[in-house]
C-alpha cells in the first residue's frame, strides 16, 4: 500500500526499522519497480487496524481525490471525516467489518489483562472498558462512522508525536539495565578475575571509541559523501535538488522519516559493525533516530514529519549546512546519571521481589494440587475394593443359597459343569431311557370284581 503524504503524518514510518543502504544499481532498478513498497510498522498498538482502514478508504475514487486534495491541517482538523458519508457501500460495509474485528480484539487484550491480574469480570461492562482505548468509539462497536475516523486520526497523530520520547526512555532503560547487570556480573568473581574482566571491558569500550569521524547529519560532509558512496556520482557535482529526488525513493514529493534515516547508514557503520563485540546494534538504532530528529528540527519547518523539496533546498542555505558543530555520538554523552540508575535498580529489585512471591505461590498451588491428586487416586482406589469386595460377598450369599451366582449387571450365571450334564442328558434317546424291573408285580387292573 503506498501512503500520499498527508496520510504519512499518521504512519510515520520512525518505529523500530532498521533502514537499509539505498542500492542505486541500475541493473536491479527495473525488477524492483513490480514489487509493491511496504511502509514500516508504526510501532502503535492498532498499527494494523489503522493500515486497513486507510486500504479501505483509498478504494473509494470519490475519498481518495479528496485526500489527494487535502491537506495536513483538513486531515488533523477532522474536515476530511466528514467525506466518510459519501464513500460507496461495499466501503462502508468493509470499515465496518474492520471496526467490529478490532473491538473483538481490543475485547481479547481486556479479558487477558483481567485474567492476568486475577479480577473478576463477570459483572464488568466491557463498554466502560473500550473507554480506555481512544482511537474508536467505544459506545457504537458496530459500525464504522466519521466519528471513528476522527479519533482514529487524532490518536494516531498524539501518539505518533509522543512515540520518538518513548522510544528514548526505553533505550535508556535498556543501558541501565547492561549497567546494573556488568556490575553484578563483576560482582560475582573475586578479586584476581574481576581485574581482568574490568580491563578486557575497558579495552573493548575504548576499541570501540576508535573510530572515524563522524559527519553531522544533513550537513553538506554528510550528503556528499552518500552522493559519492551510495550514489556513486561525482563529489564536485554535488546537487541538491538532484540529491533530493534521488533519495525521494517513492517519488511522492517528499522525504519522511524511513527516506531520512536510510541517508544515515554510511554514517553509522563507521562507529557500528555487527561482528565487532564491543559495538551494539541497539545504540546504533538510538543514534539513527537522534540523527533523524537533528534533521527533522533544522529542516523540517512546519512540522509535519515530513521533508519537502522546498524545505530541503532552504536547509542547504544555512551556515549549519556548510559548518555545522561537531557531531557528539553516543559514547560522549551519558544517558543516564547514577541517581537514575540507582532507582532502576530499586525498581528491578522491587519486582524481583514480586516474582519470587508469585513463583512461591504458584508452587504452593502446584503442591496444594498434587495432594489434591494423591487423595483422589486414594479414594478411586479404596472405591474399586469396596466394589470387588461387594461382588464378592453376593457370589458367596447365591452360592450358600443353591442359586447360580450372579454377574456384574445382576444377571444369573449358570456353572459350566451343571450345563455340560444337562446337554448330556437331552441327547439320550427314548429307547435307551431306563424301564421297570420284570420282577415288580403289575397294577391291579382296574374294576374287577372281589372274590368273597
Amino acid at each position: 500500500m503506498t501512503l500520499k503524504p498527508s496520510w504519512l503524518l499518521l504512519l510515520s514510518i520512525s518505529a523500530g526499522v532498521w533502514s537499509v543502504p539505498i542500492d542505486r544499481n541500475g541493473d536491479n532498478q527495473e525488477a524492483k519497480e513490480d514489487v509493491p513498497e511496504e511502509n514500516a510498522d508504526t510501532g502503535l498498538y492498532y498499527d494494523r487496524y489503522l493500515r486497513e482502514v486507510i486500504e479501505v478508504l483509498e478504494t473509494d475514487p470519490h475519498f481518495r481525490e479528496k485526500l489527494q486534495t487535502a491537506n495536513t491541517e483538513d486531515i488533523k482538523n477532522g474536515r476530511l471525516s466528514k467525506e466518510l458519508d459519501l464513500v460507496g457501500h461495499h466501503v462502508r460495509t468493509r470499515l465496518d467489518e474492520l471496526k467490529r474485528q478490532e473491538v473483538s480484539r481490543l475485547r481479547m487484550l481486556l479479558k487477558a489483562k483481567l485474567d492476568s491480574t486475577n479480577t473478576q469480570s463477570l459483572q464488568m461492562d466491557h463498554a466502560s472498558l473500550l473507554k480506555q482505548f481512544e482511537h474508536l468509539d467505544p459506545h457504537n462497536q458496530n459500525t464504522f462512522e466519521a466519528k471513528d475516523l476522527e479519533l482514529l486520526i487524532s490518536t494516531a497523530t498524539k501518539d505518533l508525536e509522543n512515540y520518538d520520547a518513548e522510544r528514548h526512555e526505553e533505550f535508556k532503560r535498556y543501558e541501565m539495565l547492561k549497567e546494573h547487570e556488568r556490575r553484578e556480573y563483576l560482582k560475582g568473581l573475586d578479586q584476581e578475575k574481576r581485574e581482568t574482566e574490568e580491563k578486557r571491558l575497558q579495552e573493548l569500550k575504548d576499541k570501540h571509541h576508535q573510530h572515524p569521524k563522524v559527519n553531522a547529519p544533513g550537513s553538506v560532509a554528510q550528503l556528499r559523501e552518500v552522493w559519492e558512496e551510495t550514489d556513486g556520482l561525482d563529489p564536485q557535482e554535488f546537487n541538491p535538488k538532484t540529491f533530493f529526488k534521488l533519495h525521494d525513493t517513492n517519488e511522492d514529493g517528499v522525504l519522511d522519516e524511513q527516506e531520512l534515516e536510510a541517508l544515515f547508514t554510511k554514517e553509522l557503520e563507521k562507529v557500528y559493525d555487527p561482528k565487532n563485540e564491543e559495538d551494539d546494534m541497539m545504540e546504533m538504532e538510538e543514534e539513527r533516530l537522534r540523527m533523524r530528529e537533528h534533521v527533522m528540527k533544522n529542516v523540517d519547518a512546519n512540522k509535519d514529519r515530513l521533508v519537502s523539496l522546498e524545505e530541503f533546498l532552504k536547509s542547504t542555505e544555512k551556515k549549519e549546512f556548510s559548518n555545522p558543530k561537531e557531531w557528539e555520538t553516543l559514547e560522549t554523552r551519558p544517558v543516564y546519571t547514577e541517581e537514575e540508575l540507582q532507582r532502576f535498580e530499586v525498581e528491578l529489585r522491587d519486582k524481583e521481589e514480586e516474582l519470587k512471591r508469585k513463583a512461591e505461590n504458584l508452587r504452593q498451588q502446584q503442591d496444594l494440587l498434587k495432594e489434591r491428586g494423591k487423595a483422589l487416586e486414594a479414594q478411586r482406589r479404596e472405591y474399586q475394593q469396596a466394589v470387588l469386595e461387594m461382588s464378592q460377598r453376593q457370589k458367596e450369599q447365591q452360592a450358600a443359597g443353591g442359586q447360580p451366582p450372579a454377574g456384574p449387571h445382576g444377571e444369573l450365571q449358570f456353572q459350566p459343569e451343571i450345563q455340560q450334564v444337562e446337554d448330556k442328558e437331552a441327547k439320550v434317546p427314548a429307547e435307551h431311557q431306563a424301564e421297570p424291573p420284570n420282577n415288580l408285580p403289575a397294577e391291579p387292573p382296574q374294576n374287577l370284581p372281589l372274590h368273597t
